[in-house]
């Protein structure tokens, strides 16, 4: 094989029937039977899909070697605006203030404590000590409420298995209490000595809540609650005042929540049974549980009020009503008040409301795009908030809050070491209109000195499903691009939540064409705009949204220069027929179960990316994938790229990178990052017409 000869992977008859179709997917040998083993152990991966995904590789390496000069200078321009020895603002947490650490030239964060007000740093975890040479990500760290621990996680192949480990704060020595196969997350019972946690089936799904006494072999450790059906997703934590711990059950739109008295730990107690398409969640002040849910026909989601000794749903009352078109996204309670973040029209606002008089007061902000979070912090009983706030055009900024005096006090603005003036760049809101009438909101960064003529290239980024909306945020890295003089846009389709639950019903099931034509929408949209021209527009989107990248190269490959397709879900019919799959039973009820119904097999078969590979031609593709991704499977893109080789028509680029040694979120740590960042914005360059 010369450099630039593309591998070709060979064909395999493997013949399905279902509702009476029969089907041949020749390429269903590069799923490795051992898969589930490769994801533990990326070494006994099949020698033949072995050579083929690095033979891909190899080929990727090759194609892109002419972009490393541009690389570099993306890359430098990115960390250029980086603060590499930077402090978060700590957390006060009793004679204790907390926060994490990064610095100069180093990959990972520390996990750092002072005394309340300052002074006597200490570092509790070094994760650059920690992680060593290969793969690592952080599970995160939780200390005891005492103050004298630390349990963390880690994963250190990119299969999300994490194993938890706790740290002993005086001494700095691990204790023996070692536990594998975990999700990651502690949640500690009041009186430090033993904590909550959840382990995952060979599925990767989260099936079984362990309770660990500190000391205790954790092959001993008491099972408190497994989840029965495969279908549900299992989650731990506590409530804000510390008094409870939450055990909750889940699939993409069914609830049904336990809880603990985390100091007493008796057995978990039922708040409501789970009813298919009702969803609540709870936390608690003063012998109350403020429950938010969906229940009642609150499809924007509501606030209800329950007594902790007698929580069961014929006791819940409204508290905050259910407001067509007002997205309460979620809250939080502290000792005297209650804080819920809302969105209405696609920008966000935070709302505290006095729990004794029912008052209320609105934090929100006049750009047109901008994006906005909320944190309780970790004592109850303060009058304290913390919001972020940034914009495309704003970099983050955090603001501590006074209730009580209605004080804000701006804490930190992130700083960008190579300089930056909001006033070289502008940010708008669109909106674009799709086949079926739906305003679709459309945010825009460019700069000061663009010109809408049509001849600017354009990056449109989207995803559109599971309810996730797109925020509107600062981004470091997103300027190497409009400072080129590209055009950088975010298509806020259907699928989220942008404009409230609705907005993702109508882009979900048997509504899922609409989010692609959204995408399209915007991007026809941006060019009658004079924004970008037809066929110079980069399409990027991840994970869900690489299905949408793989969906709107089939449908309207005319309108993309490129596409940039990351751990695309682009298999989307194999996947949801194979049960054994991880994740799959979960996901039924976003995409539809092909297996049970010819409805939806027939639905997801005329959408389904790999399904309808024609032969035509398509835009440059560049397709990035993890050969340990739980979530997107490796093969899905590595048979996606198989089948788009075999039929199109054209010349353009079509590469695959496979992280050997990584998984759903790519590359570990932040230098790594944006490596990967610069190799998908010089392709975007590259194929663009119009860059600088």
């Amino acid at each position: 094989m010369s450099d630039l000869t593309p591998p070709k992977a060979a064909k395999k008859d493997h013949f399905t029937t279902h509702h009476g179709i029969e089907r041949n997917d020749p390429y269903h040998w590069l799923r490795d039977d051992n898969w589930q083993q490769v994801m533990r152990d990326p070494d006994v991966l099949d020698k033949e899909i072995r050579t083929y995904l690095e033979a891909e590789n190899d080929y990727f390496e090759a194609h892109m070697e002419d972009s490393a000069d541009l690389r570099e200078r993306i890359y430098t321009e990115i960390r250029g605006r980086i603060k590499e020895d930077d402090s978060s603002v700590p957390f006060k947490d009793g004679d204790y203030a907390y926060f994490s650490r990064t610095l100069e030239g180093q990959q990972y964060s520390q996990i750092c404590r002072s005394d309340r007000d300052g002074g006597n740093e200490t570092v509790l975890l070094d994760m650059n000590k920690e992680a060593g040479e290969g793969y690592f990500r952080s599970g995160g760290a939780a200390h005891s409420p005492d103050h004298k621990l630390v349990a963390w996680s880690a994963d250190r192949n990119g299969s999300e298995y994490f194993t938890i480990y706790v740290r002993d704060v005086a001494t700095g020595d691990e204790l023996k209490d070692e536990i594998a196969s975990t999700t990651g997350g502690v949640t500690w019972a009041a009186d430090s000595k033993s904590f909550f946690y959840t382990v995952q089936d060979d599925n990767h799904r989260p099936h079984k809540v362990f309770h660990h006494t500190l000391g205790d072999n954790p092959s001993n450790d008491k099972l408190i609650y497994e989840e029965p059906d495969s279908g549900f997703f299992l989650g731990v934590g506590k409530t804000n005042s510390g008094n409870y711990i939450i055990i909750d059950s889940h699939d993409h739109e069914t609830s049904e929540v336990r809880f603990i008295d985390a100091h007493t730990l008796g057995a978990p107690t039922l708040v409501a049974e789970r009813k298919n398409g009702r969803e609540y969640s709870i936390d608690d002040a003063d012998g109350v549980f403020y429950i938010r849910s969906n229940a009642d026909g609150a499809e924007d989601y509501k606030l209800m009020t329950a007594p902790v000794d007698n929580p069961g749903i014929e006791n819940w009352q409204d508290l905050v009503p259910h407001r067509p078109g007002v997205l309460l996204k979620g809250y939080f309670l502290k000792s005297r008040y209650l804080v819920r973040k809302e969105e209405f029209e696609g920008l966000p606002r935070i709302i505290v409301r006095d729990l004794k008089n029912g008052q209320e007061e609105e934090i929100s902000f006049k750009e047109e795009a901008y994006t906005l979070s909320v944190s309780a912090g970790y004592e109850f009983e303060s009058d304290e908030i913390r919001y972020y706030y940034s914009s495309p055009t704003t970099p983050p900024q955090v603001f501590d809050y006074r209730i009580d005096s209605k004080a804000r006090t701006l804490l930190k603005t992130q700083e960008i070491p190579s300089g930056h003036n909001p006033d070289d760049y502008v940010t708008r809101r669109l909106f674009a209109t799709a086949p079926d009438g739906a305003q679709v909101p459309v945010t825009i960064l460019h700069r000061a000195d663009f010109e809408p003529n049509g001849k600017a290239p354009l990056l449109l980024y989207g995803y559109g499903s599971y309810g996730m909306s797109m925020s509107a945020g600062f981004s470091i890295s997103t300027l190497s691009l409009v400072d080129r003089g590209m055009v950088y846009a975010i298509a806020h389709i259907r699928g989220g939540m942008e404009k409230g639950y609705n907005w993702y019903t109508s882009g979900k099931k048997h509504n899922k064409k609409n989010t692609f034509n959204d995408f399209i929408a915007a991007g026809e949209m941006l060019v009658e705009q004079g924004y970008t021209s037809k066929g110079n527009i980069a399409a990027m989107g991840g994970s869900a949204g690489g299905m949408l990248m793989g969906a709107v190269a089939n449908q309207a490959p005319d309108l993309f220069a490129s596409i940039l397709a990351l751990v695309p879900f682009v298999d989307v019919l194999n996947t949801m027929l194979d049960d054994t799959l991880p994740l799959t039973p979960p996901e039924w009820p976003e995409w539809g179960n092909p297996i049970t119904s010819k409805e939806d097999y027939e639905y997801i078969a005329s959408y389904s990316p790999y399904d309808n590979i024609e032969a035509k031609d398509y835009p440059a593709i560049f397709v990035m994938a993890g050969l340990t991704d739980p979530r997107v499977t490796y093969w899905e893109p590595a048979k996606w790229v198989a089948k788009l080789r075999e039929h199109k028509t054209d010349h353009n680029s079509l590469i695959l990178k496979t992280h050997m040694g990584a998984g759903h979120a790519g590359m570990s740590g932040r230098f790594e990052k944006i490596k990967e960042t610069a190799l998908a914005y010089a392709f975007a360059l590259q194929t663009t017409n119009g860059a600088k």
